[in-house]
């Protein structure tokens, strides 16, 4: 099953390190990912560039608006997503427990949700509205 894992941390924790503590921050994290990787663990990762590059859409008297930074303000911003694979939430948490990444945020895990029958009925829907 994936679980959908996002590391947060909180602004300007990283640009505040060191150049080696930094580097030594990196090289835990790609490590202890090539691991997840290497045992089949690791479906797919990004790194997301600072808050202040995002920018939010949404539906405002019937036409799309955007603002400029994230969605939610928080103390603590995105920093990256990570797919991965486990058995259950017990074995995710396992395998994040001991990700590096920790050490510098809190991370969210959340089961991925299985869409398939829902898009399929979806799709059957929209082939009958065509077929009248």
């Amino acid at each position: 099953m994936k679980y959908i894992c996002l590391g947060y941390i909180e602004p300007g924790k990283f640009q505040g390190m060191t150049e080696d503590q930094q580097h030594a921050m990196l090289d835990e994290c790609f490590e202890y990912d090539a691991h997840l990787r290497a045992n089949g663990h690791f479906a797919s990762g990004m790194a997301l560039q600072p808050p202040e590059t995002a920018l939010t859409l949404y539906w405002k008297n019937g036409k799309v608006a955007t603002t400029d930074g994230p969605y939610a303000e928080t103390k603590e911003q995105l920093g990256g997503i990570l797919v991965l694979e486990a058995r259950d939430m017990n074995h995710a948490i396992q395998l994040i427990s001991q990700h590096p990444g920790l050490r510098y945020g809190p991370w969210e895990i959340r089961p991925a949700a299985d869409l398939n029958q829902m898009m399929q009925e979806s799709e059957q829907r929209r082939r009958n509205e065509t077929a009248r």
